[in-house]
Protein backbone atom coordinates (compact mmCIF):
# COMPACT_ATOMS: atom_id res chain seq x y z
CA UNK A 1 0.00 0.00 0.00
CA UNK A 2 1.41 3.42 -0.96
CA UNK A 3 1.96 6.15 1.57
CA UNK A 4 -0.96 8.44 2.34
CA UNK A 5 -0.55 11.97 0.92
CA UNK A 6 -2.11 15.24 2.04
CA UNK A 7 -3.58 16.71 -1.12
CA UNK A 8 -3.41 20.26 0.18
CA UNK A 9 0.34 20.51 0.79
CA UNK A 10 1.22 17.37 -1.25
CA UNK A 11 3.50 16.01 1.49
CA UNK A 12 3.21 12.53 3.05
CA UNK A 13 0.49 12.71 5.68
CA UNK A 14 2.94 11.99 8.51
CA UNK A 15 4.96 15.05 7.39
CA UNK A 16 1.93 17.22 6.58
CA UNK A 17 2.54 20.93 7.07
CA UNK A 18 -1.02 22.17 7.20
CA UNK A 19 -1.56 22.22 10.99
CA UNK A 20 1.74 24.09 11.53
CA UNK A 21 0.94 26.91 9.09
CA UNK A 22 -0.66 30.14 10.30
CA UNK A 23 -2.68 31.85 7.55
CA UNK A 24 -1.52 35.42 6.84
CA UNK A 25 -4.40 37.62 5.60
CA UNK A 26 -3.39 40.30 3.09
CA UNK A 27 -5.10 43.17 1.32
CA UNK A 28 -3.12 42.25 -1.78
CA UNK A 29 -4.27 39.33 -3.89
CA UNK A 30 -1.51 37.11 -5.28
CA UNK A 31 -2.03 35.06 -8.45
CA UNK A 32 0.71 32.52 -9.11
CA UNK A 33 0.99 31.71 -12.80
CA UNK A 34 2.67 28.35 -12.47
CA UNK A 35 4.58 26.59 -15.24
CA UNK A 36 3.37 22.98 -15.71
CA UNK A 37 6.78 21.61 -14.71
CA UNK A 38 6.67 23.56 -11.45
CA UNK A 39 3.10 22.40 -10.86
CA UNK A 40 4.22 18.76 -11.07
CA UNK A 41 7.04 19.26 -8.55
CA UNK A 42 4.45 19.49 -5.78
CA UNK A 43 6.48 19.22 -2.54
CA UNK A 44 9.55 21.21 -3.57
CA UNK A 45 7.71 23.99 -5.40
CA UNK A 46 8.26 27.13 -3.35
CA UNK A 47 5.30 28.99 -4.89
CA UNK A 48 2.94 26.31 -3.60
CA UNK A 49 4.47 26.59 -0.12
CA UNK A 50 3.91 30.37 -0.12
CA UNK A 51 0.34 29.85 -1.36
CA UNK A 52 -0.39 27.64 1.66
CA UNK A 53 0.40 30.59 3.94
CA UNK A 54 -1.56 33.24 2.04
CA UNK A 55 -5.34 32.75 1.94
CA UNK A 56 -5.70 35.64 -0.53
CA UNK A 57 -3.71 33.80 -3.18
CA UNK A 58 -4.36 31.23 -5.87
CA UNK A 59 -2.53 29.15 -8.44
CA UNK A 60 -3.25 29.10 -12.16
CA UNK A 61 -1.27 26.54 -14.16
CA UNK A 62 -0.26 27.00 -17.78
CA UNK A 63 2.26 28.37 -20.26
CA UNK A 64 0.34 31.08 -22.11
CA UNK A 65 -2.53 32.89 -20.40
CA UNK A 66 -4.21 34.92 -23.13
CA UNK A 67 -6.75 32.11 -23.61
CA UNK A 68 -7.16 31.40 -19.90
CA UNK A 69 -10.64 32.73 -19.10
CA UNK A 70 -10.06 32.83 -15.34
CA UNK A 71 -6.84 34.85 -15.62
CA UNK A 72 -8.40 37.21 -18.17
CA UNK A 73 -11.35 37.87 -15.82
CA UNK A 74 -8.92 38.51 -12.99
CA UNK A 75 -6.91 41.00 -15.04
CA UNK A 76 -10.13 42.85 -15.91
CA UNK A 77 -11.48 42.82 -12.32
CA UNK A 78 -12.32 46.46 -11.46
CA UNK A 79 -11.98 45.76 -7.72
CA UNK A 80 -8.19 45.47 -8.04
CA UNK A 81 -5.27 47.26 -9.64
CA UNK A 82 -3.50 44.44 -11.47
CA UNK A 83 0.29 44.44 -11.77
CA UNK A 84 2.99 41.98 -12.80
CA UNK A 85 5.96 41.27 -10.54
CA UNK A 86 8.81 41.33 -13.04
CA UNK A 87 12.08 43.31 -12.91
CA UNK A 88 13.05 45.76 -15.62
CA UNK A 89 13.66 49.38 -16.44
CA UNK A 90 9.93 49.94 -16.95
CA UNK A 91 8.97 48.43 -13.57
CA UNK A 92 8.21 50.62 -10.56
CA UNK A 93 10.81 49.82 -7.93
CA UNK A 94 8.97 49.53 -4.61
CA UNK A 95 12.33 49.58 -2.79
CA UNK A 96 13.06 53.12 -3.97
CA UNK A 97 12.24 56.18 -1.89
CA UNK A 98 10.26 57.74 -4.72
CA UNK A 99 6.58 58.51 -4.00
CA UNK A 100 4.21 55.73 -4.94
CA UNK A 101 2.26 56.25 -8.17
CA UNK A 102 -1.34 57.09 -7.33
CA UNK A 103 -2.66 54.05 -9.21
CA UNK A 104 -0.90 51.77 -6.70
CA UNK A 105 -2.76 53.32 -3.77
CA UNK A 106 -6.35 53.73 -5.02
CA UNK A 107 -7.33 50.04 -4.98
CA UNK A 108 -6.02 46.81 -3.48
CA UNK A 109 -3.27 45.32 -5.61
CA UNK A 110 -3.60 42.10 -7.52
CA UNK A 111 -0.08 40.87 -8.17
CA UNK A 112 0.54 38.30 -10.89
CA UNK A 113 3.70 36.27 -10.24
CA UNK A 114 5.21 33.97 -12.85
CA UNK A 115 6.33 30.79 -11.08
CA UNK A 116 8.89 29.12 -13.33
CA UNK A 117 12.59 28.98 -14.00
CA UNK A 118 13.93 32.32 -15.25
CA UNK A 119 14.15 31.05 -18.80
CA UNK A 120 10.66 29.55 -18.51
CA UNK A 121 9.26 32.80 -17.10
CA UNK A 122 10.69 34.77 -20.00
CA UNK A 123 9.01 32.43 -22.49
CA UNK A 124 5.69 32.52 -20.63
CA UNK A 125 5.72 36.30 -20.74
CA UNK A 126 6.65 36.34 -24.42
CA UNK A 127 3.62 34.25 -25.41
CA UNK A 128 1.17 36.15 -23.18
CA UNK A 129 0.67 39.70 -24.57
CA UNK A 130 -1.95 40.52 -21.93
CA UNK A 131 0.67 39.93 -19.23
CA UNK A 132 3.15 42.06 -21.17
CA UNK A 133 0.70 44.97 -21.06
CA UNK A 134 0.30 44.90 -17.28
CA UNK A 135 2.12 47.59 -15.30
CA UNK A 136 5.15 46.08 -13.58
CA UNK A 137 6.54 46.29 -10.09
CA UNK A 138 9.84 45.10 -8.66
CA UNK A 139 12.02 45.33 -5.54
CA UNK A 140 15.69 45.20 -4.63
CA UNK A 141 16.30 42.07 -2.49
CA UNK A 142 17.58 42.74 1.00
CA UNK A 143 19.61 39.50 1.08
CA UNK A 144 20.96 36.87 -1.33
CA UNK A 145 18.96 33.72 -1.99
CA UNK A 146 18.85 31.10 0.76
CA UNK A 147 18.51 28.33 -1.83
CA UNK A 148 20.93 25.48 -1.03
CA UNK A 149 19.44 22.69 -3.14
CA UNK A 150 19.38 24.82 -6.29
CA UNK A 151 22.04 27.02 -7.92
CA UNK A 152 20.54 30.39 -8.79
CA UNK A 153 21.57 31.55 -12.29
CA UNK A 154 22.65 35.03 -11.21
CA UNK A 155 23.21 37.05 -8.07
CA UNK A 156 19.93 38.72 -7.17
CA UNK A 157 17.75 35.85 -8.44
CA UNK A 158 15.39 34.43 -5.81
CA UNK A 159 12.94 31.57 -5.52
CA UNK A 160 9.23 32.37 -5.82
CA UNK A 161 8.77 32.04 -2.06
CA UNK A 162 11.71 34.34 -1.33
CA UNK A 163 10.38 36.85 -3.85
CA UNK A 164 6.98 36.86 -2.15
CA UNK A 165 8.65 37.40 1.22
CA UNK A 166 10.60 40.37 -0.15
CA UNK A 167 7.48 41.74 -1.86
CA UNK A 168 5.36 41.49 1.30
CA UNK A 169 8.14 43.19 3.26
CA UNK A 170 8.32 46.14 0.87
CA UNK A 171 4.53 46.37 0.57
CA UNK A 172 4.31 46.73 4.34
CA UNK A 173 7.05 49.37 4.39
CA UNK A 174 5.19 51.26 1.66
CA UNK A 175 1.96 51.19 3.66
CA UNK A 176 0.20 49.11 1.00
CA UNK A 177 -0.29 45.97 3.11
CA UNK A 178 0.54 44.23 6.36
CA UNK A 179 2.91 41.30 6.84
CA UNK A 180 1.92 39.64 10.10
CA UNK A 181 4.45 36.76 10.27
CA UNK A 182 7.55 37.69 8.25
CA UNK A 183 9.55 34.75 9.65
CA UNK A 184 7.05 32.09 8.53
CA UNK A 185 7.88 31.88 4.81
CA UNK A 186 11.62 31.54 5.41
CA UNK A 187 10.98 28.96 8.14
CA UNK A 188 8.94 26.83 5.74
CA UNK A 189 11.54 27.27 3.01
CA UNK A 190 14.33 26.09 5.33
CA UNK A 191 12.24 23.14 6.51
CA UNK A 192 11.59 22.03 2.93
CA UNK A 193 15.28 22.20 2.07
CA UNK A 194 16.30 20.32 5.22
CA UNK A 195 13.94 17.50 4.28
CA UNK A 196 15.42 17.31 0.78
CA UNK A 197 18.99 17.32 2.11
CA UNK A 198 18.21 14.67 4.75
CA UNK A 199 16.75 12.44 2.04
CA UNK A 200 19.83 12.98 -0.13
CA UNK A 201 22.06 11.81 2.72
CA UNK A 202 19.99 8.66 3.37
CA UNK A 203 21.49 5.82 1.31
CA UNK A 204 18.34 3.72 1.74
CA UNK A 205 16.22 6.13 -0.27
CA UNK A 206 16.22 6.09 -4.05
CA UNK A 207 15.63 9.01 -6.35
CA UNK A 208 17.77 11.55 -4.49
CA UNK A 209 21.21 12.89 -5.28
CA UNK A 210 24.12 11.31 -3.45
CA UNK A 211 26.47 14.29 -3.43
CA UNK A 212 26.50 16.75 -0.54
CA UNK A 213 25.18 20.23 -1.22
CA UNK A 214 27.88 22.88 -1.08
CA UNK A 215 27.67 26.22 0.66
CA UNK A 216 25.96 28.90 -1.38
CA UNK A 217 28.82 31.29 -0.59
CA UNK A 218 31.29 28.91 -2.28
CA UNK A 219 29.42 28.75 -5.57
CA UNK A 220 30.96 30.50 -8.52
CA UNK A 221 28.81 32.40 -11.04
CA UNK A 222 28.19 30.92 -14.46
CA UNK A 223 30.67 32.25 -17.01
CA UNK A 224 31.11 32.43 -20.78
CA UNK A 225 28.18 31.58 -23.02
CA UNK A 226 26.45 29.73 -20.20
CA UNK A 227 26.67 32.83 -18.00
CA UNK A 228 25.44 35.11 -20.79
CA UNK A 229 22.36 32.98 -21.32
CA UNK A 230 21.58 33.15 -17.60
CA UNK A 231 21.94 36.92 -17.22
CA UNK A 232 18.30 37.63 -16.53
CA UNK A 233 18.67 40.74 -14.33
CA UNK A 234 19.93 43.55 -16.53
CA UNK A 235 19.53 46.46 -14.12
CA UNK A 236 21.03 45.22 -10.87
CA UNK A 237 22.51 48.30 -9.15
CA UNK A 238 23.77 47.04 -5.77
CA UNK A 239 23.40 43.26 -5.38
CA UNK A 240 23.28 42.04 -1.77
CA UNK A 241 26.45 40.40 -0.53
CA UNK A 242 26.38 36.96 1.01
CA UNK A 243 27.14 37.03 4.72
Amino acid sequence: MGRVTCYRCFWPQKLCWCDSITPMPTRTKFVLLMHPKEFKREKANTGRLAHLCLPNSEIQMGMGFDDNEIVQRQIADPEYHSVLLYPGLEAHNLSSKDPLPSELTRKPLQVFIIDATWSGARKMLRISPTLQRLPRIMFIPTAPSRYVIKHQPQQGCLSTLESMHELLTVLEKSGLDTYSLPEQLHSIFDRMQKFQMDCASDSTLGGYRRQAYGKTSDRKPFRGKSGSRRRYLKIWPNPPEAS
